[in-house]
């Protein structure tokens, strides 16, 4: 399996990123002395934007409400160090007894930043796969944010009214905020879900803020869903699950930007493990 496939990987899976550098410069110390000798308006778009606390507060709601404990991928690629000597990749993974992957990345060097978590559930369990893909650079902001449905709205909207129908209200809540972000391709809506926000934005605190708000609220639903779900007990059932999941990612790995970006970081040999 290909190493973004195992990740779950994508820095958004509806946009094309601004072609990116080579990446990441591990010492924050060295990014500011770096970026304040360039460009000052630089330092205080990106380096003043961080999504550890993202992270850092998903995991720590999940832990108020479920046992986690690390997954194999934490111990193999928790830490990769770019081809370039200073690149770097960073990543956290867990899971539960009812959550396959649970999994945070972040890349990050002097002129953008990645965000990827997502969680992704035993074939037993039908719940969406949460989805968070950020993108920061000097100009831009793009965000991918959604519960992705394990199975197509338009073929089961029993699905939507189980998952969706009772929380459109957080969607809503931001869709002012966070405009729609531009057409999505035919091959690509059929894998987000009524809540997806997908948007575009210049970097600012307020913005931020709000995108920290939306982010834990997403999570939260999510994190709800998985606590309150039953176990699938019919094979069929259980294998379509699973079918659905190895579709997903798929999709992502071909589609993606992410695995091209993966060759860069780490080179095409450990892109395919």
């Amino acid at each position: 399996m290909a190493l973004s496939m195992e990740f779950g990987f994508s820095i958004g899976s509806c946009f094309k990123a601004p072609n990116p550098p080579v990446l990441i410069s591990a010492s924050p110390n060295k990014i500011n002395f770096t970026l304040r000798r360039r460009n000052k308006r630089f330092l205080l778009r990106v380096s003043a934007v961080s999504y550890k606390e993202f992270a850092e507060s998903a995991l720590e709601e999940t832990r108020k409400r479920i046992v986690l404990e690390p997954s194999h991928l934490q111990e193999k690629y928790s830490s990769m160090t770019g081809l370039d000597g200073k690149t770097e990749l960073q990543m956290l993974a867990f899971k539960s007894s009812k959550i396959r992957l649970l999994r945070s990345m972040a890349i990050e060097n002097e002129t953008m930043q990645v965000f990827d978590f997502a969680g992704f559930m035993e074939p037993e369990y039908d719940t969406p796969i949460f989805c968070a893909n950020f993108f920061t650079s000097t100009n831009v902001n793009i965000v991918v944010l959604d519960l992705n449905p394990l199975h197509q709205l338009t073929d089961q909207t029993d699905y939507q009214d189980k998952y969706y129908n009772k929380i459109m209200s957080i969607y809503h809540k931001y869709a002012e905020t966070f405009p729609w972000g531009g057409k999505l391709t035919g091959e690509s809506i059929k894998f987000f879900s009524p809540l997806v926000m997908w948007t575009r934005f210049s970097s600012s605190k307020e913005k931020h803020k709000a995108l920290f708000s939306a982010f834990l609220e997403y999570y939260q639903a999510w994190l709800e869903m998985t606590i309150q779900v039953r176990e699938e007990m019919e094979p069929s059932h259980v294998r379509a699950n699973c079918e659905a999941q190895h579709k997903y990612l798929t999709w992502r790995a071909q589609k993606d930007p992410g695995h091209g970006l993966l060759k860069r970081l780490v080179g095409e040999a450990k892109a395919k493990v």
